[in-house]
Formats: structure tokens, sequence, C-alpha cells
């Protein structure tokens, strides 16, 4: 069964102009220099190479596309209709406002329609939109929006809990905060007592 995700919500603007490898090197240079430092000191001359790959891994999800993810069903489920959970899926994004880390967790339950996708692949579809510059709430909305058009679930539940950096190393320099987002569709978004046994079986798993 190939689905293709389109929702707008997610697409990547194919209008932007990439610089080349030596630009982007050469833009860290700047940055390192209005810093105050030396970008040709013995510590820093490899350092703009180092962050320019490292960035290709951080924000790979550019480059990713969660509806080939998601695009192998399996409908052999046996007849399989309950909630299936995917818990505590850890991510790593990058906030698009001050482009500093923000972390935590991503909890998955949908009421399956014609089959179920492989349990890796919930955590794969998180990679890819946390893998870019990022808002929690926006990270939310995508992560519903690829999962929802790709099964078809009767009904679809999604918490992100994430600690932000620019919360806590900057600003009001708040250390430890947790933030909680959630976005529910169908069976979930209609009926209340759904989203309370979301939340019994996430908020229970985690004593």
């Amino acid at each position: 069964m190939d689905k293709v995700v389109k929702h707008p919500a997610f697409r990547v603007s194919a209008d932007v102009k990439r610089p080349s490898v030596e630009e982007a090197e050469q833009a860290v240079r700047t940055l390192i220099a209005y810093l105050g430092d030396d970008p040709n000191r013995e510590g820093l001359l490899d350092t703009p190479t180092r962050v320019v790959k490292s960035y290709s891994e951080l924000y790979a999800g550019y480059g990713q596309d969660a509806g080939k993810v998601l695009e192998r069903v399996f409908e052999d489920v046996g007849g399989y209709e309950d909630v299936v959970l995917v818990q505590d899926i850890p991510f790593y994004s990058h906030c698009e406002h001050h482009m500093v880390p923000f972390f935590g967790k991503v909890h998955a339950a949908y009421y399956p329609t014609g089959g179920v996708v492989g349990l890796s692949k919930i955590g794969r579809v998180v990679e890819v939109f946390a893998r870019r510059l990022q808002t929690q709430e926006n990270l939310t909305a995508q992560v519903t929006a690829a999962i929802d058009e790709a099964l078809k679930p009767r009904g679809l539940a999604i918490m992100v809990e994430a600690e932000h950096m620019c919360m806590a190393m900057r600003g009001i320099r708040k250390s430890g905060v947790t933030t909680t987002t959630t976005r529910f569709t169908g069976l979930f978004k209609d009926n209340p007592a759904e989203q309370v046994r979301f939340l019994t079986l996430v908020r229970g798993a985690q004593k």
C-alpha cells in the first residue's frame, strides 16, 4: 500500500537557494569572528568544516520524506482493532527562533483502520521533523498530520514533552522546565474518555 504525504504543513520549500559548502563554512568563520575569537587560531581552524558537516546530520530532516517512511502498511494484524501506543520516543531538535536545542519525548497512539506500520516507523517520522528548525507546536502538528494522512486511523493521539535550552541557557535561564503539547484526531478528539485513557497509559508507564 503506497501512500504519499502531501500535507502543506510539512513541505520543504523548493524555492530556497542553498549556498555552497564553502559559503557555509565562511559564514561560520564570520560568526566566530563576531563572537570575538580568531577563526584562524589552531583550535578553530577546522571548526567551520566540522560545523557544516554536523549540520548535515542535525538537519537531515530537510532531505527526508515522512510519506516514504510510512508507505509500507501491514494489513494482516489478526483483526486487532484496539489502540496501538508507542511512547517515550526520544528526540533532539533546534528552536527556529534561537537555533539552540530542545529535546524530549514523543508519545503516539492510534486506532488502526486497515493496518499498522512497523513500530520503528513512528520513531523515524519523529526524526524527519525533529531534524529541522522547529517549534514544539509545529513538530506536534507535523507528526500528527503525517501519521494521520498515511494511516487514516480511526483516531490518533500525539503528545510531545520537551525541555528548551532557549529558556534554560539564555533569557529567563530556568532549567528543568517541561513543555507539553498534544494533538488529537478522530476517536481521541471526539471522545474525552479516550484522551483520558491515552494520558493514563502514558503517565502510568512513567511511574
